[in-house]
């Protein structure tokens, strides 16, 4: 598969990232190494070959739900800079386009 500048442009826009002119060539390299990576093992042998479904022979190790002790809405706003009464007050962080 050939990486080509509509494809580098496509990306960048679903990823939502700017690439300027001058990147898009490196970015394009880049790619095409990936690619190039995945089609060489491609040429690797996997029948008979179980695909690895956990990392270690323990399956879902869980522990037993524990009810515990908490604090008030009071205590837990006690060192809060910025507060209503009830909930922490931060910065905005997300802005709308």
């Amino acid at each position: 598969m050939e990486v080509t500048n509509e494809i580098v442009e496509k990306i960048a826009h679903l990823a939502r990232l700017h690439v300027p002119d001058a990147e898009k060539e490196a970015v394009k390299n880049d790619l095409q190494q990936m690619i190039q990576f995945v089609d060489k093992l491609n040429e690797l042998d996997t029948s008979g070959i179980q695909p690895l479904l956990h990392m270690s022979q323990n399956v879902n190790i869980i522990r037993e739900d524990e009810v515990k002790g908490s604090i008030t809405i009071r205590e837990a706003l006690q060192n809060a800079n910025v507060n209503d009464g009830v909930f922490f007050k931060v910065p905005k962080v997300i802005k709308k386009v």
